[in-house]
């Protein structure tokens, strides 16, 4: 199979529901586009996220800090168990050609830090304030400019 692109989304594990449908909603579109989605694979933006792209038949990738499957999210279309506690971060960031963060905290920051040290382009939505992400205020704003960043790169 062939996707557009691949995405990883960074994001928050503790949301409240207003950050849980509009990840949702990014998943979503981002399965319209044929994007190849990685997460984080556990609740949260990663569930939600998860849960968009599964519903709109997309296929999601869920990168897990543990060594068994139980910790993924009922949403995931692959788990992948690695062992390697938040050591897996840089792998969202290596595997992907952009990034989308969702809210979160320090995990959400060093994963963006990953992704921009490697050059990747960071859509931020309701995000940390870190220099060089491009920072979203609706999630029609996500897609635009995810999508004019995958033109750029």
């Amino acid at each position: 199979m062939t996707f557009g692109a691949r995405i990883s989304v960074f994001g928050g594990r503790d949301i409240d529901d207003s950050i849980y449908d509009d990840a949702i909603q990014i998943g979503k579109k981002l399965a319209r586009e044929n994007y190849l989605v990685f997460c984080g694979g556990g609740p949260g933006v990663m569930e939600a996220i998860s849960k968009g792209v599964t519903e709109e038949g997309g296929t999601v990738v869920g990168i897990l800090k543990g060594t068994t499957l139980i910790e993924g999210n009922e949403y995931l279309s692959i788990p992948i168990a690695t062992g390697m506690d938040i050591g897996r971060n840089v792998i969202l960031a290596y595997n992907c050609d952009a990034a989308v963060a969702i809210s979160g905290q320090y995990g959400t920051m060093s994963e963006i830090a990953y992704a921009l040290q490697l050059n990747k382009p960071v859509i931020g939505y309701k995000t940390l304030g870190i220099d060089n992400v491009v920072h979203a205020q609706t999630t029609d704003e996500v897609l635009s400019a995810l999508m004019a960043a995958l033109d750029n790169a």
